[in-house]
């Protein structure tokens, strides 16, 4: 099994119900990253937002044998704006230690700020997330104590957003976020949003290289199997975890979109 590079091949692994997971697939060294992307959006975004990058002194070894590796110039910005992914690096102070967030070049964040998460443990990261220190970090920890060299692993999530940004950091009351979301414009209105994640250990540094790609498609234009499919996360999550994605918001419109998706296509 592995990841693909569009919202219809991401949803297949995609969680859509259940308790929190890893999730995680084995990726060969060419699927690590998307080939051939569009990176004027990249670009554009880095020189508007130079906070976008930051990096801490522990974290420069390994963001020098990051770009050793990929073969690039400069540093983690560089790499960066030369792929569609961002590129984050998780560091430890001790071996016995937590991982933390020492260094990234972060384009496409999905209501998240940079600045927020640089220094902490990836527990403290992922905090915000409904159930995450019960049911996850544990096992978050153990995989990134066990991960080695050359091995490479992905999963993804997905997430319905309104509009079709590619930094997603909404400000204003969810409830007028989706004020414009009916049932009848919800193909165009509503957007399904996919990170593509992958975890590989630098074999010098032995720092953690953790990369995001985002995606982003109208509801619309999504085949009846994959509205269906992120129609299921409006009863396969928590209302913790519902509430957190703001789907009160939007619930009403996608229930009653992917319905009549399904009556036209029986």
């Amino acid at each position: 099994m592995s990841l693909g590079f569009s919202i219809e091949t991401l949803l297949l692994d995609a969680r859509v119900s259940g308790p929190l997971r890893m999730g995680l697939v084995r990726l060969a060294e060419g699927e690590w990253l998307a080939g051939d992307p569009d990176l004027a959006p990249r670009n554009a975004t880095f020189d508007a937002h130079p906070d976008a990058v930051q990096i801490l002194p522990e974290a420069r070894a390994a963001e020098t044998e990051l770009c050793e590796m990929l073969g690039v110039s400069g540093g983690i910005e560089q790499a960066a704006r030369a792929h569609w992914e961002d590129f984050c690096i998780l560091t430890q102070d001790a071996p016995d230690q937590p991982y933390r967030l020492t260094g990234a070049a972060v384009a496409f964040p999905t209501d998240w700020h940079l600045a927020d998460k640089m220094g902490q443990a990836v527990a403290k990261v992922h905090e915000p997330i409904d159930g995450y220190a019960e049911q996850l970090s544990a096992g978050v920890d153990r995989f990134l104590d066990g991960l080695r060299a050359p091995h490479i692993f992905g999963r993804t999530n997905a997430f319905v957003v309104p509009n079709g940004l590619w930094r997603y950091l909404p400000t204003d009351d969810p409830e007028q976020r989706f004020a414009h979301v009916n049932p009848e414009n919800a193909g165009e209105t509503l957007f399904v949003r996919c990170e593509r994640e992958t975890l590989r250990r630098l074999p010098k540094s032995q720092a953690i290289v953790f990369t995001i790609g985002v995606h982003v498609a109208p509801l619309g234009s999504l085949s009846d199997a994959g509205v269906a499919r992120i129609a299921e996360t409006l009863h396969g999550f928590g209302a913790g975890e519902g509430d957190r994605r703001a789907a009160p918001h939007y619930a009403r419109a996608l229930s009653a979109y992917a319905e009549a998706r399904q009556r036209k296509a029986a």
